[in-house]
């Protein structure tokens, strides 16, 4: 059996330019990174975002069950949907985020699906891509040098250093930078104080470049953010460092979306890679209103599971971006179910209805988590050669009895033929009348909203705040961001904030230790358990599969 990279590798892909004429687009409207990538031009750009204002496709959102180490399949669920709408005769565009360097040399992998299902050219999308993350760590730690030169040159501002809160980034996982000490070595070495990194798709400089639609609101965006403390209490702003626009020089091509394909030629815009346990999880708002502007249907989908992405994806993406999904996917297998049922891996591909059973408990939190948006859902079940047919009917008898449909999905074998009936069923969701509401109205307070969402969301009892956070929030609110949407970081191993309480655990505390204020972005970060910004490699990594040969042919992503 093919690997993904092989099966990638093996399928001829047309210039990127044909793939932009099945939507509308010319050469003139593209800017070619070689024969199979393009981004969209600044006149295309401004020109969709405009003409989306007055037409507008469907909006579908890919989400999933808690993650498991057995494997959801949410991109490729979410690639093969792109491809199976187009099968039956949609104009369907997909719109994906970037992938991270540092899962693709940890453990999850890369993020282009994978069977027959997948994005490409696999290997540059999953790498360096157009540059966009660099493009935005290298604007972060631009940021990071100017405020560490300021002091160094006089401190005009008289900012506090014990208060600075901006981070550098690099795009891997690298805990040994999660805390680090610098301006060592004298006087002209720079001021010594604490700092540390977080990965670069945490950062809020990628959540500026997803949340913001041209180069006057991402300028703005990078002016509000908050940096440090003066000595006298007082937030600076980093426009007080006279430096917006060299930082927004580096993120104008950042902003654009990148055009790339699936394997059946399916356009996908592929842009922006903030992860969803740590940061807001949604591709950017420039691609979605994109493909909205050329596709009848568009499929995106938001990171990890409906408690995480998915709540993200509607309560802060939606807000700032005023979209309105048509219908929701919830990505299921039937191996992840049994394992949230207490089977362990070595027993997943034996048949356990039992198991099963219980496990679907994690399922149906997700799918009451979406009804509290007023959305309709349909279970996407990402079929295992492994599933029994009992299983199969087991688990689309446990949706019936809550009132959705489970509807099999094959492709990851079968490419979009695999996936006709689940875009079949997604047409007739997005044509029923949807009742879209947020979680929670901007007038409430933050504390308000962490804890909506935790008990909502989590199904916690109460939501137990460190002394420190409560602290930072009423600064927050007396600064005048009340408003402002909360975005939690939590582990995506669990409903809850601990990673090892699998299925659907409730009537427990969920604990807050730390905030922090994204006022570029536009939103406050809570941070609930022992969530990192920047994660760490496993004992194997990923890494250690990667290989390149004397031709330049890659092998060992997936």
């Amino acid at each position: 059996m093919l690997s993904d990279i092989e099966i990638a590798q093996k399928t001829p892909m047309i210039p990127i330019s044909e793939v932009a004429e099945k939507i509308g687009l010319t050469q003139d409207d593209l800017d070619l990174y070689g024969k199979y990538k393009a981004k969209l031009s600044f006149p295309a750009l401004k020109r969709l975002l405009t003409q989306q204002k007055t037409k507008q496709g469907k909006l579908i959102l890919v989400t999933a069950i808690t993650p498991t180490p057995a494997g959801e399949g949410k991109s490729t669920v979410s690639i093969g949907l792109g491809d199976g709408l187009r099968h039956i005769g949609k104009n369907a565009v997909v719109a994906l985020r970037e992938p991270s360097l540092g899962p693709c040399f940890g453990v999850k992998g890369g993020a282009c699906g994978g069977g027959y299902a997948q994005i490409v050219p696999m290997e540059d999308i999953n790498l360096h891509f157009t540059g966009d993350i660099h493009a935005i760590s290298i604007a972060t730690n631009l940021i990071a040098a100017l405020i560490d030169n300021h002091i160094q040159q006089g401190n005009l501002l008289q900012i506090d250093p014990r208060t600075i809160t901006w981070k550098r980034c690099v795009d891997l996982n690298d805990r040994a930078l999660r805390k680090v000490v610098i301006g060592l070595g004298g006087r002209l070495e720079g001021v010594p104080r604490e700092d540390g990194f977080n990965i670069s798709v945490a950062s809020e400089v990628m959540a500026v470049v997803c949340l913001s639609n041209s180069i006057s609101d991402l300028k703005e965006r990078l002016g509000n953010i908050v940096i440090a403390s003066k000595y006298d209490g007082s937030y600076v702003k980093f426009k007080e460092l006279n430096s917006v626009g060299a930082v927004a020089a580096l993120l104008k091509d950042a902003i654009r979306p990148n055009l790339v394909q699936t394997l059946e030629k399916t356009p996908v815009f592929v842009h922006g890679g903030p992860f969803a346990n740590i940061a807001h999880g949604c591709n950017s708002i420039n691609a979605t209103k994109c493909a909205l502007a050329l596709g009848d249907y568009v499929v995106t989908e938001a990171g990890f599971a409906a408690d995480l992405g998915a709540e993200k994806f509607l309560d802060i993406k939606c807000r700032v971006g005023g979209l309105k999904p048509s219908a929701v996917v919830i990505v299921a297998t039937i191996r992840a179910l049994k394992m949230h049922g207490g089977v362990s891996i070595s027993e997943l591909s034996t048949s356990n209805l039992e198991a099963l059973k219980e496990g679907f408990q994690n399922l149906q939190v997700h799918i009451q988590n979406i009804a509290k948006f007023g959305l309709p859902v349909v279970v996407a079940v990402n079929k295992f050669i492994s599933d029994t047919d009992e299983e199969i009917q087991l688990l689309q008898k446990l949706c019936d009895s809550v009132g959705v449909k489970a509807v099999l999905n094959e492709g990851w074998g079968k490419g979009g033929k695999g996936a006709k009936d689940l875009a079949s069923v997604v047409v007739e969701l997005c044509e029923k009348e949807s009742n879209f509401n947020y979680l929670y109205p901007q007038n409430i307070s933050l504390k308000e909203k962490i804890e909506k969402i935790a008990k909502e969301m989590y199904r916690a009892d109460r939501v137990d705040f460190s002394a420190t956070a409560l602290k930072k929030l009423e600064r927050y609110e007396a600064e005048g961001y009340s408003e402002l949407p909360v975005c939690i970081a939590k582990t995506q191993n669990s409903i809850s904030h601990d990673k090892t309480w699998r299925g659907a655990p409730k009537g427990y505390a969920f604990p807050v230790r730390d905030v922090q204020l994204y006022a570029g972005a536009g939103f406050v970060v809570a941070l609930a358990g022992d969530i990192m910004t920047m994660p760490g490699l496993p004992k194997v990594p990923a890494a250690c599969n990667i290989d390149v040969d004397d031709d330049g042919i890659i092998s060992g992503l997936f």
